[in-house]
């Protein structure tokens, strides 16, 4: 049963008027991650998000994880600055309805498997002749064609698919998972930036198109150049748990109180500073200490070094010796020292927002700071179909077409 329809709450931290996507209308059709994340990257900065959910199935994110109060809390992150309708796309009403929506919007996002759309006749044909400047955001595991088109999938599946998995872990470990969604957090990402790029093309040819873009790319691009060392030298990256075959020192090491930092020596002068600072300055004239690579297939004798430092003293004291020396550090946090921790803070990177529902709720801020025209969150995940009354009677439905709609079982 839907929820009762409420008021959707003011804006928050910054006035929408000032945001650089206002005025741009999204359609929102997916589930889970990959797409409504695209999604939300757009609502964040000032567009217009529709989310469309069936009338009985809403979307599986509402369920997952942790809830409060029968509230689920990741889809307070996932579905904010989304308005919510129901539309049942199966049914000849909801069809209708979508195209009308679709008349009037700039995007659609949706995850379907592959003919689903075709099956309800909403395939490209049907919704670009309704909108010639559409763009069309395909979101599946394996793309729109192949021979795994038509699996279902998830991002574990991409994350497997990769190399993700297999270089992740320890060396005599099996290949590790991460335990959050990854692979489509990165095709979330990839998505908003597909939207972006057809509509920068709308702008020129005034026409629209469809983005296809499947889990299991996008995470293949950031796992960066594997495919080339393998193409030119054969070369399969080993799971080395947190050492880097590119430089060393490159680990996690505990203090003497019982805490974790990471510390990373990408740059050379890094490394020679954090050998002074442990005392080992004479490793920095060994022949191999000259290069990343060379440091790295000597990574035993450098923990060791830094490891055994690290592990003398008190974690307060590793950071501030760090920071004097200007070599890189930092610690391993939970998400209570997040929440607690001065650059997020000083960022704002999680903020406070008032939920009509739960009050006052903390959660990451919008992805990136613009000077001029800074995105915000106006609001938290709503319920299900909470303006699907309101949405509709913008399009020009009445009272007794709305009604017609729901005895149907569209809405």
């Amino acid at each position: 049963m839907n929820t009762p329809e409420t008021t959707a709450p003011a804006p928050g931290r910054t006035a929408t008027a000032a945001a650089p996507l206002t005025g741009l209308r999204v359609l929102d059709l997916a589930t889970l991650f990959a797409g409504p994340l695209a999604a939300t990257m757009l609502g964040d900065f000032g567009a217009e998000v529709i989310k469309i959910e069936h009338p009985t199935k809403p979307d599986p994110s509402r369920g997952h994880g942790p809830s409060k109060d029968g509230i689920g809390l990741w889809w307070k992150v996932l579905g904010r600055n989304k308005r919510t309708m129901t539309l049942d796309l199966s049914r000849p009403g909801g069809r209708t309805t979508l195209l009308r929506l679709a008349a009037t919007a700039d995007v659609v996002i949706e995850n379907f498997r592959p003919g689903t759309l075709e099956k309800w006749d909403l395939g490209w044909p049907e919704l670009s002749a309704a909108n010639p400047r559409l763009v069309l955001a395909r979101v599946t595991a394996f793309g729109q064609f192949g021979p795994y088109a038509h699996r279902p999938g998830f991002g574990t599946l991409a994350e497997a698919m990769s190399g993700f998995a297999a270089i992740t872990g320890e060396p005599d470990a099996p290949p590790t998972l991460p335990p959050f969604g990854l692979a489509d957090s990165i095709a979330g990402l990839a998505t908003a930036y597909a939207v972006m790029t057809a509509l920068s093309a709308r702008d020129r040819t005034g026409e629209g198109q469809v983005v296809d873009m499947a889990i299991i790319e996008p995470i293949l691009s950031v796992l960066g150049p594997q495919p080339l060392w393998y193409d030119q030298l054969g070369h399969v990256q080993p799971r080395m748990g947190n050492r880097s075959q590119n430089n060393a020192p490159r680990n996690t090491y505990r203090t003497a109180d019982g805490t974790w930092v990471a510390v990373s020596t990408s740059a050379q002068s890094i490394a020679e500073r954090v050998m002074r600072l442990v005392g080992r300055p004479e490793l920095i004239d060994e022949p191999w200490f000259a290069t990343g690579a060379e440091r790295a297939r000597h990574a035993d004798v450098l923990d060791e070094a830094v490891g055994g430092w690290i592990a003398r003293h008190s974690h307060s004291d590793v950071i501030a010796a760090f920071e004097k020396a200007e070599a890189a550090v930092a610690p391993i946090q939970d998400v209570r020292e997040v929440m607690t921790d001065p650059q997020y803070q000083a960022l704002d990177t999680i903020t406070t927002i008032d939920d009509p529902e739960l009050g006052p709720i903390r959660m990451q801020n919008v992805l990136f700071r613009l000077s001029a025209t800074p995105g915000a969150i106006r609001w938290a995940g709503r319920p299900h179909g909470a303006d699907t009354t309101a949405v509709l009677t913008e399009l020009g439905l009445t009272g007794p077409a709305i009604d017609a709609l729901r005895t149907e079982g569209a809405l």
